[in-house]
């Protein structure tokens, strides 16, 4: 796809953070963008934000946990535009699960695919046969993370297995979709920056806007407080200097892998190959996954030393 003036899209979660920044970034291209986010006010102020820097835009409260709710942001798309060209399935939590895997509470499980899984796979059922039909070229971008779409960490089993499960869904969509001759692509998009640093995304809040029906006992306060204050003083602690990139850098790399038809949408890196590199020789050679082992730099403790799981993004 290498034409989008006069394109619409659709971009889930995109009331703040990557998802907002993939909206600008469309809008710098002249497309037109549904910003789609579970926050009524959010999207309120998203949208007047965007209108007012003179982006075409609409807002949809969605819940991507609902199908019912994704049909109805497809069809508010096409009554506003009549088409849509690029859908980005972006959404997603940290669970705030804490303790080891076998700990977990089964609602940080239910929430976290929920959002993170039936998210996309709902994106893919209300958009992907009307983006077929349409006969014109188009493209479907599902975020992961480099934990779990590549390798996991392990101190962040309930995160690191449903981006595993987002990765798994998109390559059997390509498959899919290149079988069927369809003129939509597919790709993963690992957010990820040439700067170094951290992203600052609404992952850090793992207890905002979570239903009352995930709750459990000690889960993540619902008043927005994140988790990146925490995080930063475990890395100064352990002598980890922290820096932010910017989530525009994500947005131009989604933007260039669907331009050039890039399936895993990624700043690659020495480290990131090295994981994936020995993930595939412990499993050809039928070893032990021993490069999990290392230093779990999210929680600034030795893996094994129990921790609180957290995304890297």
């Amino acid at each position: 796809m290498k034409d989008f003036a006069g394109r619409v899209a659709v971009v889930t979660g995109a009331g703040q953070g990557i998802g907002r920044a993939l909206v600008e970034r469309f809008c710098a291209e002249g497309m037109k963008a549904v910003v789609a986010d579970v926050v009524p006010d959010l999207v309120e102020k998203t949208t007047a934000e965007l209108r007012a820097a003179g982006c075409e835009v609409t807002g949809v409260v969605t819940d991507v946990t609902s199908l019912e709710s994704v049909e109805a942001l497809r069809d508010a798309a096409l009554g506003a535009y009549g088409a849509v060209h690029v859908l980005c399935n972006n959404a997603g939590i940290g669970s705030g699960s804490e303790g080891r895997i076998w700990e977990h509470h089964v609602n940080d499980w239910r929430w976290s695919f929920d959002v993170n899984v039936l998210g996309v796979v709902n994106g893919i059922r209300a958009f992907t046969q009307l983006m077929i039909d349409q006969g014109v070229e188009g493209h479907i971008v599902n975020t992961t993370s480099g934990n779990g779409g590549f390798t996991p960490l392990i101190n962040s089993a309930v995160y690191a297995a449903t981006k595993a499960a987002v990765t798994t869904i998109t390559e059997c969509l390509w498959g899919q979709l290149r079988e069927a001759g369809a003129l939509v692509g597919a790709s993963l998009l690992y957010p990820s920056t040439a700067t170094p640093g951290l992203l600052n995304t609404g992952i850090w809040r793992p207890g905002a806007n979570r239903p009352d029906r995930y709750d459990r006992p000690g889960a993540p306060p619902k008043d927005g407080r994140d988790s990146l204050g925490a995080f930063l003083q475990r890395m100064e602690a352990a002598g980890l200097p922290v820096t932010f990139a910017p989530l525009s850098e994500v947005a131009d790399l989604c933007l260039a892998g669907i331009r050039d038809e890039i399936f895993w949408i990624t700043v690659p890196g020495d480290a990131q190959n090295a994981k994936i590199l020995a993930r595939a020789h412990s499993q050809v050679e039928r070893t032990d996954p021993a490069y999990l082992l290392e230093a779990n730099l999210m929680t600034g403790r030795p893996a094994g030393a129990g921790a609180t799981s957290q995304p890297p993004d």
